[in-house]
């Protein structure tokens, strides 16, 4: 019988992290499917669905992750998904958008709001400062999946709120 775990682990970003986790997830015998990893700030989030047909227990699964020495000070969670892991047509990422400018409080919630308008699911959201020109910039990136009757309203509707935010707006199809 196969099941399904969610790995998910967060702690101080350090390199080899993903190699160390990956590695040793294959060296017990998962199977590793849809699978996540940002830098956040000083630490990163790791977070992976993985197949096993083992009877290798979860809590044996963490005991083996938490004895690697990139892990040390991290957080560790290994539990059941409980969802199907095949995705749906709502998952199915048909463009990516890019809008970037000054940051403002709420700027993240009023570009999604458009996406709810329109039915569009974010299938994948990364947000970063950085320095462009001695300015501060927050660029954000959606990749999401637009019904193809509405993506045009939709792309359209995105851009006009970024420029009432005076943000930059692009994307392209995926």
């Amino acid at each position: 019988m196969t099941r399904t775990l969610l790995i998910s682990c967060s702690g101080p970003d350090r390199v080899g992290v993903v190699a160390a986790l990956t590695g040793r997830l294959f060296d017990l015998g998962l199977n590793l499917g849809d699978t996540s990893f940002a830098v956040l700030g000083t630490a990163f989030e790791f977070n992976a669905i993985a197949e096993t047909s083992t009877d290798i227990q979860n809590a044996d699964v963490a005991a083996a992750l938490e004895t690697l020495d990139e892990l040390q000070g991290c957080t560790l969670d290994v539990s059941e998904f409980r969802y199907d892991t095949r995705h749906t047509e709502t998952a199915r990422r048909t463009h990516r958008i890019r809008v970037s400018g000054g940051d403002q409080p709420g700027l993240i919630a009023r570009l999604t709001e458009a996406f709810v308008e329109f039915d569009a699911n974010i299938v994948r959201l990364n947000s970063q400062h950085h320095v462009a020109g001695g300015r501060q910039i927050y660029t954000t990136h959606f990749d999401v999946a637009l019904n193809p009757d509405r993506a045009e309203a939709c792309l359209a509707a995105v851009s006009n709120t970024a420029q009432q935010l005076q943000l930059e707006c692009s994307w392209e199809d995926i």
